[in-house]
């Protein structure tokens, strides 16, 4: 039998990448370029076929040869029927359907998953979730969504819209995160721990006192990169910003835990390159907020395929039917 070979798409606002895996999923190379979103879909699709035919010439590799596609994609979109429904850093990706596209083409099967969805699937096959059956991943990035494998099997809902645990509303008033005030989303991604920061900075201001990250800088020029960055130099209020959010996260993985029972969260991105400053913390949180016996289950760690998890997720789907 002739080798098999699956190939994997990661769309995002800033770029496309296009990577081959083996018939064991094991990554043999990558291409990727930049998204140039606001030029629209047409641009980037070419741009991925592209990378495709690369990538296919240069291992000798026929259609045929290729078991499946798979596509990450941020959403909303539909996966069941493979269908781009404008994202919000997508302009002009209205109702695509991405998969009927790449199947006409290659005459292959395409697989789409929402990047949370993929990610999950990714940490699940690879990397922190191997071995266990019920397994979050959160993404605590851009913004915050959840990617649910249950009873070994990926939960995308009725609809799609399962996961989206970015919308839950931890505190009446906060930060802004999904169009609403308060939310995990809000306490718990980039531009919340920014919102966060911009608040702290500003109090102290109007009391007097220059906070030294942002010192030259409005508040609303705060980012959690600025925050991260002066936390690991030991400055105490940038630490005390990411304390807020850990106190946060600790409080919606506490919700997580008590409804899903998982065995393990995993969480990427901010917590796992901040995770000095939210470890201690959230796992305090959990031990007061959580059931007891639902949290002694249960393990939180940090993704652990690092900046490889966007190449492993559009794979991990195109293995998994998409399922």
């Amino acid at each position: 039998m002739a080798d098999r070979y699956y190939i994997g798409i990661d769309i995002g606002g800033t770029k496309l990448a296009v990577c081959i895996a083996d018939g064991k999923g094991k990554i043999l190379d990558k291409l990727k370029m930049p998204s140039e979103a606001h030029k629209g879909p047409e641009q980037m699709i070419d741009k991925m076929f592209l990378m495709a035919d690369e990538l296919m010439g240069k291992y000798g590799i026929k259609s045929q040869d290729v078991e499946a596609f798979g596509i990450s994609c941020g959403g909303p979109l539909d996966s069941k029927r493979g269908i781009v429904m404008s994202p919000p850093n997508l302009p002009g990706w209205d109702n695509v359907h991405i998969t009927e596209i790449i199947q006409e083409r290659y005459s292959r099967p395409a697989y789409l998953q929402n990047d949370a969805n993929a990610c999950a699937l990714a940490e699940w096959m690879y990397g922190a979730g191997r071995g266990y059956k019920n397994v979050i991943f959160l993404t605590f990035g851009t913004g915050m969504g959840a990617g649910l494998i249950l009873d070994g099997r990926l939960y995308s809902g009725t609809n799609d819209m399962a996961g989206e645990v970015g919308h839950i509303r931890l505190a009446p008033f906060g930060p802004v995160g999904y169009g609403k005030e308060g939310s995990f989303e809000g306490f718990c991604s980039g531009g919340g721990i920014a919102q966060i920061a911009a608040a702290e900075v500003l109090k102290r201001r109007q009391m007097g006192m220059e906070v030294e990250f942002a010192r030259g800088l409005e508040p609303e020029e705060l980012t959690a990169k600025i925050v991260g960055e002066a936390a690991d130099k030991g400055d105490e209020v940038a630490i005390e910003i990411l304390r807020i959010s850990a106190n946060f996260l600790g409080l919606g993985i506490s919700i997580l835990i008590d409804i899903l029972n998982p065995e393990v969260i995993i969480i990427g991105s901010i917590y796992a390159r901040s995770i000095k400053f939210f470890k201690d913390i959230v796992e305090e949180v959990i031990k007061k907020e959580a059931l007891q016996r639902s949290a002694s289950v249960c393990k939180v760690v940090p993704a652990m395929l690092g900046e490889q998890l966007g190449d492993y997720a559009s794979i991990a789907v195109a293995m998994n039917r998409g399922r």
